[in-house]
């Protein structure tokens, strides 16, 4: 009976490993995106605040844990894309109250 318990918990486990592995790959890099820079609150005092933008990402599918890294790039582009949804072409790190979670500042920022 035992073995007939281990292949649906394998093939679960399996699963949700495969799923984080692969979480990174279901965030939209949208065209134009890449260019908008992460600054410090010091160096947008030139630029128009557009507002600011909460973003989240799973950091861990089912026991399975997100590395860091994996998350923080998650974020890091979904704020992007919510910068080109504002008119922004800047961001600023916020608050982040929890892994997976974080505020990001969106700038319009004049370029030369």
């Amino acid at each position: 009976m035992s073995s007939l318990l281990a292949r649906p918990v394998f093939l679960y486990a399996a699963s949700l490993a495969l799923l984080a592995g692969c979480a990174s790959d279901l965030i939209d890099v949208r065209p134009g995106s890449q260019n908008i820079p992460l600054l410090a609150s010091d160096q947008v005092t030139q630029c128009q605040f557009k507002g600011n933008t909460t973003v989240s990402v799973l950091a861990q599918v089912g026991f399975v844990s997100r590395s860091v890294e994996a998350i923080n790039g998650d974020l890091l582009q979904l704020a992007r894309n919510a910068a080109l949804d504002a008119g922004g072409n800047t961001l600023v790190p916020g608050d982040r109250p929890e892994l997976g979670k974080q505020t990001f500042g969106v700038y319009h920022c004049p370029r030369p």
